[in-house]
Formats: C-alpha cells, sequence, structure tokens
C-alpha cells in the first residue's frame, strides 16, 4: 500500500463539491471554536507537557521528587531538575477511513462526523498555537500530513479527510499507532478517530499512550448497536463485504445482537481505562457537541 504524503497530493485537483464542504464545516466549527471549545481546549491541554530545562542546587521548599540522584551523587550535595512549560504542543489526528466509515443511518455518514470533529479539534489548537498533523488509515496507513501551524494548514488537513479515497477496506489501528510511534518521536495529544471496528490494537496502544495523551473518539450508529425489528433483512459487513440474511423480527436474534455489540464495547471501554486512555463516545443521531464538551470539563477538572 502506498503512503501519500501531503508533498505528492498537492497536484490533486480538488473538486468543488469537496471545497464547499470544507468552507461549511469551517464556518461551522469556526464559531463553536470562537464561543464554545477555545478556552476549554486551552485550560485542558495548554501547558500540560513538561521539558528538562537544567539542574540547579537544592533549595529549601523544593519538591524532593525533582532531585537528581546521579548529579547529587557527583557533587556531594543535593541538585534538582527543573523542568519548563514546553511552549507549544502537537496534536495529531489519526481518522479511519475503512468503509465501515462510509455508513451512517442518520443525517450524517460516520465519516462525515469524523471530519467535522477534526476539523473542530484542530482549529482549536492553532487558535491556541499548537501544531496540527493528520495520519489517514484504514488496514494500513495510506496517507501523512507532518503537523504544521496555521490556517491554511487546517484546512488542507480537512481537505485530506474529506478528498482522500480509501485503498483499503478494513482497520488496522495497531498499524496506526505503531507508524505514529516511528514519525512523532516527541510527546503529542493524539486524537484516535474510529469506529473501532479492530481487533489486536492493544500492544500498540499500550506502547504509543506511554509516550503521547492519547484520546479515542468512538463514531457509532444505533444500527451497529441494536436492530430494528423489520422483518427479515440482508446485512452486509462494510469491511469484509460478507452478507447474511437475518430476521430482525426474532426477538431472540435481536437480543443476541445488542448482547454482543454491548460486550464488545464494554470490552473496549475496559481496555481504555486500564491504559488510562480517554475516549469519547459519538452517535450519528446526537451531537457530538455535548460528548466533546463533557470531555473536555472532565479533564479541566483532573488538572485542577
Amino acid at each position: 500500500m502506498r503512503l501519500l504524503t501531503v508533498e505528492n497530493a498537492d497536484n490533486y485537483m480538488i473538486p468543488k463539491e469537496i471545497l464547499k464542504k470544507v468552507k461549511r464545516i469551517e464556518i461551522t466549527t469556526r464559531g463553536l471554536v470562537n464561543d464554545v471549545f477555545s478556552g476549554e481546549y486551552h485550560s485542558v491541554f495548554k501547558g500540560r507537557g513538561m521539558e528538562f530545562s537544567q539542574v540547579r542546587e537544592y533549595q529549601i521548599g523544593d519538591d524532593i521528587r525533582t532531585i537528581d540522584w546521579n548529579v547529587t551523587a557527583r557533587q556531594g550535595h543535593p541538585y534538582v531538575k527543573v523542568f519548563e512549560e514546553e511552549r507549544e504542543l502537537t496534536v495529531m489526528l489519526l481518522v479511519d477511513v475503512s468503509s465501515s466509515s462510509d455508513f451512517g443511518t442518520f443525517r450524517q455518514m460516520k465519516g462525515e462526523i469524523a471530519a467535522e470533529i477534526c476539523a473542530l479539534l484542530a482549529f482549536s489548537a492553532i487558535k491556541n498555537n499548537d501544531k496540527v498533523g493528520l495520519i489517514i488509515f484504514s488496514d494500513g496507513v495510506e496517507k501523512f500530513v507532518a503537523p504544521k501551524k496555521g490556517k491554511s494548514h487546517v484546512l488542507r488537513v480537512i481537505r485530506e479527510i474529506l478528498y482522500h479515497q480509501p485503498q483499503g477496506s478494513q482497520t488496522n489501528i495497531g498499524e496506526a499507532l505503531e507508524f505514529l510511534s516511528r514519525v512523532v518521536r516527541r510527546r503529542a495529544v493524539i486524537f484516535l478517530v474510529s469506529d473501532f471496528i479492530s481487533s489486536g490494537y492493544e500492544k500498540a496502544l499500550q506502547i504509543a499512550n506511554k509516550r503521547h495523551d492519547i484520546v479515542s473518539v468512538t463514531i457509532t450508529d444505533p444500527r451497529e448497536v441494536e436492530l430494528p425489528n423489520v422483518g427479515f433483512i440482508e446485512l452486509e459487513d462494510a469491511e469484509t463485504g460478507e452478507t447474511f440474511l437475518v430476521d430482525t423480527s426474532s426477538l431472540d436474534i435481536r437480543h443476541e445482537f445488542a448482547a454482543t455489540t454491548s460486550t464488545a464495547i464494554g470490552e473496549r471501554e475496559k481496555l481504555f481505562r486500564s491504559l488510562n486512555v480517554d475516549f469519547i463516545d459519538i452517535r450519528t443521531d446526537q451531537s457530538y457537541i455535548e460528548p466533546l464538551m463533557r470531555f473536555f470539563r472532565m479533564r479541566a477538572k483532573r488538572f485542577r
């Protein structure tokens, strides 16, 4: 699978309908950022990263946890490490474009909602003078946009998400996280946007989360959680193409489907909690504004 970077994507002609979508998303999210999210983003993320600056002699009142024991041993009296607040953050958007993202039984597809959420986060980041980067993936990494600042760069990121034509149909979150660990060496805030129809990514998530601050954003359609009672329907797995006939009038089948999806969701959330990975649940039949606000409020309380 060929990795397409932003440099060799510049020659692609962007259709007018995509540019219109970009403009609509920009207008929508700009108002939300200015009125709601900018302050919340700043209070949660700005200054959370600290980098080592120097060592100095211990002074009364210093936190003993900052003592540099190696320097202390060499000098014969206590020295402490001095840290400075990082001047800027890097925000990376990891966006799942597998076939299941092109699904939605309400107003929007999951992929369209993902683009709007990414735009909201990206505009919040640049308003805070942070860098924004992008990794688009399916069953492999398909595009990488290096982190940069500025409105024009964010508009490019949104265009890439909307205009990208996926090469793969399935989802490999583990490979995306491994790629992230290779290309982003310094600590960053990572928003992993996917429906998490994937498996085998637990170890990669654990490793990546040790270096980065990872936030999972799960986008789910109600029909992926429970079946309606509409008789016989033919279902197709968007990622494998497999089709099968289901009698939705059967209460047992509907209960079994709901129980299976509920178990999967519970296991995923259990994994996130065990790794201290924050998660945001988004549904296609509901506004994404309130779940995002709950997340920001929760993070703000934690860092007070």
